[in-house]
């Protein structure tokens, strides 16, 4: 039963009830392999099938565009190790631009098209985490190939402009590639009014299971595959299919009207965030103040060390996030928060709530007392140490 006290969707979703029959349903009756001829191959092909186009339909592409992977993390592996190979290949250039604080299955996979001769600017964001579409212009090269972005962040939840910059790359013939794992199911995701030409989409994100996501690839747009095998997925991703998630998933995009996570998330957002501003009048809350995401809430209490925050809240039953979910076990202050220019010790006092489809006006008010006696019993015993 999803808990009504987890407040970590951001790093990974409950999955809907409805999904969760749906995946069920096809792990005990539809055991085929899609690329088989009997009756329960066809079956399993169908569900494939239907699954890629209510998610093509969703962000207004074609079904043939959307190539199922693993996980976000590998379609971000094969829109950047794809993209980038091929047009070197190709003799079209090695300059790619990359934002300073995107995901590590962005960044890495940039370090490494570093070792392999590719030159990477990482485009700097301003004290919101936003990437000024004039930097970007100005950063252009004949010889830029490639440039991604998220479209929102996972640490402070900011909105890039990728309306506008999609503009400028498809002006000047260079690839866009868009993670929308986050903002998917949250805010709209269309692929035509952002103009991209590759966009990830995640499952677990948004009320999906774990184990299926997409990379959408536009018409025309050519990758190299980094996987080798069968001829699955337009050749882009060999092996056999994830049936059972692929069917969460596409079941969990037919519910995003039903759940509205993202006008259910901005109605809690702001009742917590009044609340914590009430009585913790200091807190800072980072990331752009509108354009947000309505479900992720980073705030910093002064003096107050985020993990150990985190560790008090979880020890009272909450379920939060002192960092994203992908570097969270390392002690360092958020790559995030430095990139936006906070200190230090200001990156090591955040800490993010995302909101989801489990949170209730009821529950979200709990957290809110709970972070004011946390805040205030931390602060004391600081206190009291200081006076010794």
């Amino acid at each position: 039963m999803a808990s009504g006290r987890y407040f970590d969707h951001a790093a990974t979703t409950p999955m809907y009830p409805e999904v969760l029959a749906a995946v069920h349903r096809v792990m005990e009756e539809e055991i085929g392999n899609p690329g088989s001829l009997h009756q329960a191959g066809l079956r399993a092909k169908e569900i494939v099938k239907e699954s890629r186009s209510v998610i093509a339909r969703a962000i207004g592409a074609r079904d043939r565009e959307i190539v199922f992977t693993a996980s976000g993390t590998e379609a971000n592996n094969l829109a950047l190790f794809g993209a980038a190979r091929r047009r070197a290949r190709k003799g079209e250039g090695r300059h790619i631009l990359v934002g300073a604080v995107e995901h590590p299955s962005v960044l890495r996979v940039a370090d490494r098209l570093v070792r392999e001769g590719f030159e990477v600017e990482r485009l700097p964001v301003d004290r919101h985490g936003r990437v000024d579409p004039a930097e970007v212009g100005r950063r252009f090269r004949q010889d830029t190939i490639l440039v991604s972005l998220m479209h929102a962040n996972n640490v402070v939840g900011s909105i890039q402009p990728v309306e506008i910059i999609g503009e400028m790359t498809r002006e000047r013939g260079v690839l866009f590639h868009v993670d929308a794992v986050q903002s998917f199911g949250k805010i709209p995701v269309d692929v035509r009014r952002i103009r991209a030409d590759l966009l990830t989409l995640d499952a677990h994100k948004m009320g999906g299971p774990k184990g299926a996501a997409a990379l959408y690839v536009h018409k025309g747009t050519r990758l190299d595959p980094i996987l080798f095998g069968g001829g699955q997925e337009r050749q882009l991703r060999p092996g056999t299919p994830n049936v059972p998630a692929i069917a969460g998933f596409g079941k969990a995009v037919e519910l995003m009207e039903r759940y509205a996570l993202g006008e259910r998330g901005a109605a809690l957002r702001k009742r917590l965030t009044e609340h914590i501003r009430r009585s913790i009048p200091e807190c800072v809350v980072f990331g752009h103040p509108e354009e947000s995401l309505p479900t992720i809430l980073t705030i910093g209490i002064p003096k107050v060390e985020g993990q150990l925050l985190m560790l008090e809240l979880d020890r009272r039953g909450f379920a939060v996030s002192s960092g994203s979910a992908c570097s969270a076990s390392e002690s360092e202050p958020s790559y995030v928060l430095l990139a936006m220019g906070y200190s230090r010790d200001e990156a090591l006092e955040s800490l993010r709530i995302s909101l989801g489809w489990t949170n209730t006006e009821s529950s979200v008010d709990e957290l809110g007392e709970a972070l004011s006696e946390i805040a205030a019993e931390m602060r004391s015993a600081a206190l009291s140490i200081r006076g010794k």
